[in-house]
């Protein structure tokens, strides 16, 4: 097994799991993997027409994702992935890709998340899904390697925080 290990940013959208990925992945030195490019055309057609993805259109896509996992593994290479890895079953798909994948979920409040989405210019995501991700989000539990972080910090302060809490310094 080599010394990698993979951070899957996660949380719905809006949370900012790939400004917070990207900024972790720059200060680690680590590549970062978008998992948003990894959705087939029918995921993103569904999602932009405000149509909430199900686990069946799911599931290939958190597989692909897991195999990008395994890909950095074979290389030896940490990674940080942004993913929504919203229910623990999705994450124990990921969790196949490598032995070593850890979980920092981007939280915040609904209020700030709806605020965020209504910002947003050029995503796929339609805000009205959000209460559907929401209703789907299952928290990470005791025996799930991963922390929790306040979106609502600037990105420095979550990029510190994560290095902290997941003993990254």
């Amino acid at each position: 097994m080599s010394g990698a290990q993979h951070i899957v940013v996660m949380g719905v959208s809006g949370a900012g799991k790939s400004t917070t990925g990207e900024a972790l992945a720059r200060h680690l030195g680590w590549p970062f993997i978008e998992g948003d490019a990894f959705h087939p055309a029918a995921n993103v057609e569904k999602m932009h027409g405000g149509i909430p993805l199900n686990d069946a259109d799911r599931d290939p896509w958190l597989h692909a994702l897991a195999q990008e996992l395994g890909r950095f593994e074979a290389q030896g290479q940490s990674s940080v992935m942004g993913c929504s890895s919203l229910k623990r079953a999705y994450r124990d798909i990921l969790r196949g890709g490598a032995p070593r994948v850890r979980f920092l979920m981007v939280h915040g409040s609904r209020e700030v998340l709806v605020a965020r989405l209504a910002g947003r210019q050029g995503h796929f995501f339609a805000p009205e899904l959000l209460d559907s991700q929401l209703a789907a989000l299952e928290p990470l539990q005791p025996d799930e390697d991963g922390k929790i972080i306040d979106m609502s910090l600037s990105i420095e302060d979550q990029v510190a925080q994560a290095l902290r809490l997941l003993d990254l310094q």
